[in-house]
């Protein structure tokens, strides 16, 4: 008998992240095309992930096991559930919709690239996850071949309101990254609940808010077909995998990996949007991916990076 070939959990864990990361960096093609046609950015960003959460619920309603976790969530799992849906939905998917309504989709893509940094830093404090030295090398690479791609990078007439929003933008989704490594690595709950509770909770805030404060809009069969599209295999699917892959991967790592969508974003750019690539952006972007795979070579191939529990 032949035995099955399987991945090692780790490595399955990133390829698993990668794939999510493309699925992500087709979404901000599919978003420019939206606001383009005039979608209300925080309307548009509420309708994906409203319909990709009721997406998840005929998952849940068929799975009892599924359905006993969620009757049996304590006050305490509530109540972070209900925060990583604010920070995670709310406020860095609404306030990326809206930094893309402002800011050049290039710009604001180098801004959150550098939530690496900010979660190795959080990650040390709140996690007690210590980055090893070839992940702090990886990091530097990363953050370095952002800096090629885009600087130097002229300043007059770039909206501030937009960079603000960006800002906050980086912020909310350094925390969210932090709070769901946590979540999902220790918790109980499977990657379906976190997904459907937090997104459940964060998205309804989400269209609430876009339709309070800047309508619906007239929304067209191209806008409702990407919105479906982005609902169902950019939301509902992607985020429960990556949710899955962050029982393995470390804070750091998923961060990193995240960065992908630098090149990705920039190559789908190039072929769906026409916007072409000079040498030094080349140049930055094979140093985004050197940096990612410095950060896995640790895992594979040096000893583990001390975790604060000797």
């Amino acid at each position: 008998m032949l035995k099955k070939h399987s991945y090692p959990p780790h490595l399955s864990a990133v390829l698993q992240a990668v794939f999510v990361t493309f699925l992500w960096s087709t979404s901000w093609v599919f978003i420019k095309i939206g606001l383009k046609s005039h979608l209300p950015p925080l309307t548009f960003a509420g309708l994906r992930y409203t319909i990709a959460f009721l997406c998840l619920l005929p998952f849940l309603l068929i799975k009892k096991e599924e359905r006993q976790s969620v009757k049996q969530l304590n006050r305490r799992e509530w109540l972070k559930l209900s925060l990583l849906g604010v920070v995670f939905y709310s406020l860095t998917q609404g306030t990326q919709f809206l930094s893309l309504a402002f800011l050049p989709a290039a710009m604001v893509s180098m801004f959150l690239n550098l939530t690496s940094v900010f979660v190795a830093l959080s990650g040390i404090f709140l996690l007690k996850e210590y980055p090893a030295p070839i992940q702090w090398a990886g990091i530097a690479a990363a953050a370095g071949g952002i800096a090629v791609y885009f600087l130097p990078a002229g300043i007059a007439g770039i909206s501030t309101t937009g960079i603000l929003i960006t800002f906050l933008c980086v912020a909310s989704n350094t925390a969210s990254a932090v709070m769901g490594r946590h979540i999902n690595h220790k918790s109980r709950l499977s990657p379906l609940v976190i997904t459907f509770v937090s997104m459940g909770i964060g998205s309804l805030l989400l269209l609430a808010a876009g339709i309070i404060f800047q309508g619906t809009g007239e929304i067209s069969i191209t806008d409702w077909l990407i919105i479906i599209w982005l609902a169902v295999a950019n939301t509902a699917f992607a985020f429960t995998l990556w949710n899955k892959s962050l029982k393995i991967l470390t804070a750091v790592e998923s961060s990193i990996l995240n960065s992908l969508m630098l090149p990705q974003i920039a190559l789908l750019a190039l072929v769906f949007l026409g916007e072409t690539l000079s040498i030094k952006q080349i140049a930055g972007l094979v140093l985004v991916s050197v940096g990612v795979l410095m950060v896995q070579l640790k895992k594979n191939f040096l000893k583990p990076a001390r975790t604060g529990k000797q």
